[in-house]
């Protein structure tokens, strides 16, 4: 099958033949339909993730259909398939507990297993995988695998999102965007900052209250003016430390924090204002991923027509540029996010 390979940080991809994976007893093969290229793969390209390795095979935000199922796999040859990104062992306390996202013993394809930039995946502990609704299109449902599922359950089960309330979004990329359509459909009133002037004029288009501009490094003081004292909720979706610092700033007492963004290499350790926690009352929340269980609600909100995640996607490539994609992460990007949908070329 042909594979985009990591083989030095900061490069392109080495497009490559390499040999189908073999399937897991307990999990399938796919054949690859769709896989998003994430900013989380670009921590890994440039060296930043701690577990991403030349030779790695990315890609952690994909769908399939079944070509080959383990003895003790849970779906059959032909079941289209999405997979979340944290593969849970299903019987750990973590896991028995419901916060399966927080597995002890997690599988990672993308980051230390092959990933799904290549024609074929193999998923063990298919357990943790959804059935792909009819109508959905592959390219919508791979971004389900992270994106959109990590901004579903950071202001479903994290902060606790209520309609009505004021939802600030730092960062307007894929869970960004993710996290404003989805809380529109809850109906809170949803501002969104960025550095980009197309991405909010995009966010506004989609249905923003406002989009503040951040670039001066002003924009939690506009959010709380506009708010009239400051958001409820707050999602950081870059994992940056001016947009943690921003995204503190600009809550309301009693408001929540919740780190969606990725903080990983040089932004893994970072200043926080504790005062402003402290005198604020603020309640601050990490999140990654979301539950293998939640996927019925995020699907059948999705189904019910209560939101249209489309305009997330904004390029369809081949396997072939995903170099290219990863690369542009180097600096602003345009609205919307990349899903490989062609391995051919």
């Amino acid at each position: 099958m042909r594979a985009a390979i990591l083989r030095t940080y900061n490069e392109d991809l080495s497009i490559e033949d390499v040999a189908v994976p073999d399937c897991p007893a307990d999990g399938v093969v796919l054949k690859v339909l769709s896989c998003g290229i994430c900013r989380s793969d670009w921590h890994g390209w440039v060296g930043e993730h701690p577990r991403v390795k030349p030779g790695q095979i990315g890609g952690h935000e994909y769908c399939g259909e079944v070509v080959e199922a383990g003895f003790q796999a849970t779906y059959a040859v032909g079941d289209r398939l999405i997979a979340p990104f944290i593969l849970a062992c299903g019987t750990c306390l973590n896991c028995r507990s419901g916060a399966s996202n927080t597995c002890v013993d997690q599988r990672l394809p993308g980051f230390v297993e092959p990933g799904a930039f290549a024609e074929y995946v193999a998923v063990p502990r298919d357990h943790n995988l959804a059935r792909l609704p009819e109508g959905m299109s592959p390219a919508l449902a791979a971004a389900l695998g992270c994106r959109v599922t990590t901004a579903w359950h950071a202001l479903t089960d994290r902060a606790a999102l209520q309609p009505g309330e004021w939802l600030a979004v730092h960062g307007t990329g894929g869970v960004g965007l993710a996290a404003m359509l989805l809380g529109k459909a809850i109906g809170a009133r949803v501002i969104v900052t960025d550095i980009v002037p197309e991405k909010l004029i995009h966010a506004k288009a989609l249905g923003a209250e406002h989009g503040v501009d951040a670039s001066d490094g002003e924009s939690a003081a506009r959010i709380r003016d506009l708010t009239d004292g400051g958001a409820h909720v707050s999602v950081e979706a870059l994992g940056f430390p001016a947009t943690v610092a921003a995204s503190l700033a600009c809550l309301r007492p009693l408001g929540r924090h919740v780190q969606v963004g990725m903080p990983v290499g040089h932004h893994a350790v970072q200043p926080i204002n504790l005062n402003a926690v402290y005198m604020g009352n603020l309640a601050v929340y990490g999140t990654r991923g979301m539950p293998a269980w939640k996927y019925p609600s995020l699907l059948s909100l999705i189904e019910s027509g209560a939101v249209d995640l489309s305009p997330i996607i904004a390029r369809e490539v081949s396997l072939s540029q995903t170099g290219r994609e990863l690369a542009a992460f180097n600096g602003p990007m345009p609205p919307g996010v990349a899903v490989i949908t062609d391995f051919l070329t």
